[in-house]
């Protein structure tokens, strides 16, 4: 039987957030853990399980995991090593073992490290150290992966996400499955061909199935489709992960690497002629609250505010309050839900108990230069140990100890404010923390979400208004206002006149000698 090698490394880091990302930030599965987390479950590693399940005749050897709770800021050095050294490790005892006809790895692609602004490009560089030159090695990315010439030298093939917000992690697995087995079932080695496109952006044209980008998605999925395709895409980095690798890549894998190469560029081209419509549309913050207050005067239902310049998700720190700050300012009437990262307040809520009451600070506990703590007086409504199902692909997440706080109105100018305060920052593209703690948005005037795009059915879908506010925060789509130092210059919106001339780069592993590891 083929013994396949099947491991995880993701995280997504946001390195103008001053919170570093610890190790204990991981859920670490090793061995048999790793299956059980992901079988059945629709996530990459689900996807290609149930692949290689339905083919049969395989052994499938679950290595080692290590997925960040939610984004986050830099790794530390020690956090990283360790981690690194138990990936590593795992995938040589693995070895050890037996023969390896083939491994799949699934990356996020955004990580950061201290001293490594590649650690993914490293992983499978120590991969190949360890398992050798000529073992089928296949590898799936998110969109947001930030695409490295080290990481590409050292795959088969690699697939990344088509679809944004991400609704195809399974189909992502799957895919990446098929490639694996394509090799194992005789294939030579594609060609990997990748044009960096010197832009960063973000905006509502992103979104694949409504928006501009999705165009350019759906002709690199009709490549990859066509005779002598294997994968297509377009990696569009993350902005926040400022390294020096950052950027937008165009990326096909084909049987030629003439085909490779010209699709790519063609890709890139197409992509970049959009770059000055895949721009986030933000709406002032003093702008944003009037919004509010007009929709809730006329009765016309919620508003929601996405305050995306907080996204925990997209690795911000999640204890910014200015737009309940705001709406306080302007003497907004309605009721108000927000999530916030904050232990300190979660530990004042945990001594005072249910039905207690607390006089303490709100906000700006883990970036205080750019939030300022809120004081409250608020009225314990309920308390947990932070964990929970998240309703987007039914896994397990963890923030911590939670607290709900009823803010007393007279505290904060008026204001009626319910918050979800949490000890740890977890992903909040979903309704999850908010319903899993007793807080139905659809019964608030107003919601704070701090993600830049969730599924329609979770909000837009029937909020009155959907608001992108333009507020201070690590992961502002405002992206002139965060600081790059370490990203390529010129680029695209940093460097208004930057150039771009289609320069493919292809890659191409040596033949599978038949041997295994």
């Amino acid at each position: 039987m083929a013994r396949i090698l099947v491991a995880e490394c993701k995280q997504e880091v946001a390195t103008f957030n001053p919170v570093p990302g610890r190790y204990a930030d991981f859920a670490v599965d090793r061995g048999d853990a790793l299956f059980a987390a992901h079988r059945g479950k629709p996530t990459e590693v689900g996807g290609a399980l149930a692949v290689f399940d339905a083919r049969g005749g395989l052994d499938l050897v679950p290595t080692y995991g290590a997925r960040g709770v939610t984004s986050g800021g830099t790794v530390p050095r020690a956090d990283w090593e360790r981690i690194a050294g138990e990936f590593v490790g795992a995938l040589a005892v693995a070895a050890a073992d037996g023969p390896v006809a083939g491994v799949y790895v699934a990356l996020h692609g955004a990580m950061a490290a201290e001293g490594e602004p590649d650690p993914e490009g490293f992983l499978l560089q120590e991969a190949r150290r360890v398992l050798g030159e000529r073992v089928p090695l296949v590898v799936s990315l998110d969109l947001h992966g930030v695409l490295t010439a080290r990481m590409l030298r050292h795959a088969d093939a690699t697939v990344c996400y088509h679809t944004y917000p991400h609704v195809d992690f399974f189909r992502t697995g799957q895919r990446a499955a098929r490639l694996l087995l394509r090799r194992l079932d005789g294939a030579p080695p594609p060609a990997t061909a990748r044009v960096f496109v010197p832009a960063l952006v973000r905006g509502d044209e992103l979104i694949t199935a409504t928006g501009r980008f999705g165009a350019v998605v759906r002709e690199a999925q009709a490549v990859e489709a066509a005779p002598g395709g294997w994968s297509a895409g377009v990696l569009i980095g993350n902005p926040f992960t400022d390294v020096p690798d950052l950027g937008t890549n165009a990326l096909v894998v084909a049987d030629d690497p003439d085909l490779a190469a010209r699709e790519a560029a063609r890709l890139a081209d197409r992509f970049w002629a959009e770059r000055d419509h895949l721009r986030a549309h933000l709406t002032p913050l003093p702008e944003a609250v009037r919004i509010a207050a007009e929709t809730h005067a006329a009765g016309r239902g919620t508003v929601v505010l996405t305050d995306a310049a907080d996204a925990t998700s997209s690795g911000a720190s999640g204890d910014s309050l200015e737009v309940l700050r705001a709406l306080a300012e302007v003497g907004y009437r309605g009721r108000v839900l927000a999530p916030l990262v904050d232990p300190g307040a979660v530990r004042a809520a945990f001594a005072a108990g249910v039905g207690g009451t607390v006089a303490t600070t709100v906000g700006g506990a883990l970036d205080p230069i750019r939030f300022t703590p809120v004081p409250v007086v608020a009225r314990v409504r309920l308390l947990s140990d932070g964990r929970f199902t998240n309703e987007s692909h039914g896994t397990e997440w963890f923030a911590g100890e939670t607290a709900v706080l009823e803010v007393d109105p007279t505290s904060v100018g008026g204001l009626a404010a319910t918050l979800v305060a949490t000890s740890r920052p977890v992903s909040l593209y979903d309704r999850s923390l908010f319903l899993a703690h007793g807080q139905d948005p659809a019964r608030f005037d107003a919601v704070v979400v701090k993600s830049p795009h969730c599924q329609p059915r979770f909000f837009a879908d029937w909020a009155a208004a959907v608001v992108n506010v333009d507020a201070p925060g690590a992961t502002s789509a405002d992206l002139l206002s965060l600081g790059h130092t370490r990203c390529p210059r010129p680029i695209f919106p940093l460097d208004p006149g930057a150039p771009f001339v289609p320069s493919p780069e292809v890659f191409r592993r040596p033949a599978d000698d038949g041997n295994g590891c």
